[in-house]
């Protein structure tokens, strides 16, 4: 257990701008790095950690289940996009900026050193009053410090969360809110931001279950789109030819 709690006190550090240490720093749960205790999560998690043993990985996702599903409604898209350039799915449904947190410090990214790590992460924290807007993206901003820390040559695209809903609502605000703010540490040369939440979107800012069949988790066609929106940039974050 003391263990941990350095361990957990050490990415705390590495947090929000402004935060000295763990001692004076003023903290709240999306930053403070926690595994999670439901069923199977656990495994998959050491799944992650046998794999960057492994080694040979050049790409990463990390997020929660709408990055998991990249291996269920995403799955061909995957094949077709990633599945040559050795990536790495790090999503586990459920999770918070916290449990990402606790995971890229326990082995997740260990022995590996990607050309570039595809980040979304935070709705989840945004659910009912769990986090404010301002606490989202100090975990978001906490994950890419920490990123940075442990793989100083992988490039990190962070996208802004996407839309939720069927209709525009408090809580769409705040994800938007939160991704504004987690932007602000892109530098453009290690660490970059885009919002391809539009992409989703009809004109007056509705989702339909065509892209998203439950007004949150993407359908085949969302994950294409999804494919397609970021494929340029990545595409650069990679050092590909155009």
């Amino acid at each position: 257990m003391k263990r941990n709690s350095a361990r957990a006190c050490i990415a705390i550090v590495l947090l929000p701008i402004g935060m000295a240490g763990c001692a004076s720093a003023k903290t709240h749960s999306a930053v403070t790095p926690v595994p999670r205790t439901v069923a199977g999560w656990a495994q998959r998690h050491e799944s992650f950690n046998k794999r960057a043993q492994q080694g040979d990985v050049n790409l990463i996702f990390i997020g929660d289940s709408i990055t998991h599903a990249w291996e269920m409604a995403g799955n061909d898209i995957w094949d077709s996009y990633y599945g040559h350039r050795k990536a790495m799915n790090l999503g586990i449904g459920g999770d918070r900026t916290q449990n990402v947190l606790w995971r890229l410090d326990h082995g997740n990214i260990d022995g590996i050193s990607p050309a570039a790590a595809v980040l979304m992460i935070g709705t989840n924290n945004s659910n009912g009053t769990v986090n404010t807007a301002e606490e989202i993206a100090d975990g978001i901003i906490g994950i890419v410090k920490l990123l940075r820390s442990k793989l100083p040559r992988t490039k990190v695209l962070i996208l802004g969360i996407f839309p939720r809903g069927e209709t525009p609502s408090p809580q769409r605000d705040k994800n938007a809110k939160a991704s504004e703010i987690a932007m602000r540490i892109a530098d453009g040369r290690m660490v970059h931001y885009m919002d391809i939440g539009e992409h989703f979107l009809l004109a007056d800012g509705t989702l339909t279950k065509e892209i998203m069949p439950d007004y949150l988790h993407l359908s085949p066609l969302g994950y294409q789109i999804w494919a397609i929106a970021i494929e340029g940039k990545l595409r650069e974050l990679l050092g590909e030819n155009p």
